[in-house]
């Protein structure tokens, strides 16, 4: 049996079901949440739901909803036990990256991230791939499922920005998975999600982030200061490692009362999500990719040695940056 029919055969015992994607949700998750609904809808789950928990502040996402039509409704109003079946796509940890409590058990989970088994009915966790897109797409073509503009385009467009457009450790099935949506894809849908890509906070946070950096080697570390936008800090990540000889990158600020982090490495040296643990485990919830990893720092280990936003960026920067370089093994001379 495939993995596939595997997930067909939870699905045909389910009246209802509620797709949980974790916090503020990037397009793979989307994407990966409206074709587990296309599934279902094929094998009359009468009652479907996606939920979510955090916000969707990265203005390209914003538009991602928007313009494919997306309906969403925040985790904190949903009632799972009103719904048969709870999938996870995009992530599989309860607590760990979203609202719900790690007590809560899920039915289903389709995930590309690495992460301990959750005991799932149905269970599939790939890390050898790129995107949770592509093992959607896989489902899709097994059970041979009619593409709708609608799903095509938007598990394109994850696709790219999950891995093709960075040329990021892509696998050969995120471009197999792209050639299988492209026919049935609206590609201009596509070029004006492109053209939605930086708010003015995201552009002021990627400013400061570059006057504030600081490098050593190939390996550069930046703080955008305090901002409202979380996704800001990956954007700034990304922007950063264009710079020429700059292979790694930290990008840390203030967002909704908490430290947050967000790293790159295009060095095949280095594992981004190692360097993350080795560096901040004991202060927070860190972790992530070989080559993109992220974290979270309450603010009160930091707070009582400063006032404000800024004196406290000032005391805690310094700490992060020794500890990233320090992770990393660059000494004050490299």
């Amino acid at each position: 049996m495939t993995r596939a029919a595997e997930l067909v055969s939870v699905l045909e015992t389910t009246e209802s079901l509620v797709i949980v994607c974790h916090d503020n949700p990037d397009p793979d998750c989307l994407a990966s949440a409206l074709a587990l609904e296309a599934i279902a809808n094929d094998h009359d789950v009468q009652e479907i739901t996606i939920a979510y928990g955090g916000e969707i502040s990265h203005q390209q996402n914003r538009a991602f909803v928007n313009m494919l039509d997306i309906s969403l409704e925040s985790v904190g109003r949903t009632n799972l036990d009103d719904y048969d079946c709870l999938g996870f796509v995009d992530h599989s940890q309860p607590g760990s990256n979203t609202e719900l409590p790690a007590s809560v058990t899920p039915e289903i989970v389709v995930d590309h991230h690495p992460g301990e088994p959750v005991d799932a009915t149905f269970e599939d966790i790939r890390t050898g791939v790129g995107a949770t897109a592509t093992i959607f797409v896989e489902y899709l073509c097994d059970l041979e499922i009619e593409l709708t503009t609608r799903l095509a385009s938007a598990l394109l467009f994850a696709l790219h920005r999950e891995r093709l457009d960075f040329v990021r450790e892509p696998t050969r099935r995120e471009y197999e998975a792209a050639l299988a949506v492209y026919p049935d894809a609206d590609l201009e849908t596509l070029e004006q999600l492109y053209g939605s890509a930086f708010s003015p906070g995201t552009i002021d946070a990627i400013g400061r982030a570059i006057a504030t950096r600081e490098r050593r080697g190939s390996s550069l570390v930046a703080s955008v200061g305090k901002t409202p936008e979380t996704d800001a800090l990956p954007q700034a990540a990304d922007y950063l490692l264009n710079l020429e000889g700059v292979d790694t990158v930290l990008v840390y600020g203030i967002v909704n009362g908490a430290i947050r982090m967000s790293a790159r490495s295009i060095d095949p040296r280095i594992h981004i999500g190692e360097t993350l643990q080795s560096g901040f485990a004991e202060l927070g919830a860190v972790g992530g990719h070989h080559d993109m990893a992220g974290g979270r720092i309450e603010l009160g280990l930091f707070a009582d040695d400063a006032e404000d936003a800024e004196a406290l960026l000032e005391f805690a920067g310094g700490r992060l940056t020794h500890r990233f370089f320090d992770a990393l093994n660059l000494d004050d001379d490299r």
